[in-house]
């Protein structure tokens, strides 16, 4: 079913009319199908215009969805185009295995989402999308002559692997003290949990001990003028010296690195490493798509890296110079490399500064 005429568009799978209405008044142009079948046909068409989003609803259930997401996944003129699930009367089950599985670019309830913050959301999928594919195959070209591709591959994830294990079971009752800590000084959630952009722009849910009041994201912008990061016509990292939405709590756990230690959870997942360059927040990831910036995304990420043992805690730090130590780990990404790193991170995890 065509619904209007225009250069681009959306197609939607399932029949919720507020949905189609809503993505008609953001692109003027788009197509709907009850089902999965028909659209995959419609879709594969050579004089298909290709949509910039596709939205399939979550009733049509879990393992019809995982075939689509495959099957996009798969076809080269459409790998590229968001996927996203609407995720109304979805089970917190259902989504917790859409996210395990990675099977979508992101989980939304469409009917709280209004036309200009979903189409800045499309907007955002899409060019992680684009630049995850061409990270892909440059790195495909970058086959380093230290260690074959394939063994340092295998000899990291070992080492995080055997490394965060251990740590998480020796590190146990330490971790349960400070989640009755931060539980007894405020009320909230014990972890603090963001989306983040780690290597090929792959968006996975960051783990860290809270250390703020909660709300403390939406107090962004009342702070943005302390941001120690504005030495550039567009600051790309927001981060604030003696942040005052820190609890007292949090400053210790930061001052001693220890809000850190939930992320070994990640790196036994398989979604960061234990050296590599910090994963960042959307809204900061968004602005590293120009060729240069994004080479930092060829790293793995990771808890610990170049720029924190050289540079963490200290104020005089510049936007810049942390990019550029961001590049240079990418440049020499290898196991001893990496070895060296963890052997100075210690001396950088008492740190006085609050970051």
């Amino acid at each position: 079913m065509e619904l209007q005429e225009s250069e681009t568009g959306f197609y939607y799978v399932g029949t919720k009319r507020a949905n189609i209405t809503k993505l008609v008044n953001i692109y003027k142009r788009g197509f709907a199908s009850g089902n999965l079948n028909k659209a995959m046909s419609e879709l594969t068409r050579k004089d298909h215009i290709l949509p910039e989003v596709i939205c399939c609803e979550s009733r049509l259930g879990i393992p019809a969805i995982k075939q689509w997401a495959d099957f996009l996944s798969r076809h080269e003129r459409l790998a590229h185009i968001p996927f996203i699930i609407d995720e109304d009367r979805m089970t917190a089950f259902e989504n917790n295995l859409f996210i395990r599985s990675k099977t979508v670019d992101d989980i939304l309830n469409l009917e709280e989402w209004d036309e200009n913050s979903l189409n800045t959301k499309i907007r955002f999928l899409q060019k992680f999308k684009t630049r995850t594919r061409e990270l892909e195959k440059l790195e495909k070209k970058q086959i380093t002559n230290r260690i074959p591709g394939y063994m340092h591959t295998v000899l990291r994830r070992s080492l995080d692997i055997l490394i965060s294990g251990a740590a998480l079971v020796v590190l146990a009752p330490v971790m349960i003290l400070i989640a009755l800590a931060i539980r007894i000084e405020s009320r909230g959630n014990i972890f603090y949990i963001s989306k983040r952009a780690g290597m090929g722009y792959r968006i996975f849910n960051f783990y860290k001990f809270r250390t703020m009041f909660p709300g403390a994201d939406q107090q962004m912008a009342e702070y943005a003028h302390l941001n120690q990061y504005q030495d550039s016509e567009l600051a790309r990292f927001f981060k604030i010296k003696d942040d005052p939405r820190i609890t007292r709590v949090g400053r210790f756990l930061r001052n001693t690195s220890l809000d850190e230690l939930p992320q070994l959870l990640n790196v036994l997942r398989g979604e960061m490493s234990l050296v590599g360059n910090r994963p960042l927040p959307l809204y900061e990831a968004e602005n590293f798509t120009t060729d240069t910036l994004a080479k930092r995304f060829l790293a793995p990420a990771g808890i610990t890296g170049l720029w924190q043992i050289q540079k963490r805690g200290r104020s005089e730090m510049s936007e810049d110079e942390r990019i550029g130590l961001d590049i240079d780990y990418a440049d020499k990404s290898n196991i001893l490399f990496d070895m060296w790193i963890i052997a100075q991170t210690p001396q950088s995890l008492m740190q006085k500064a609050n970051t």
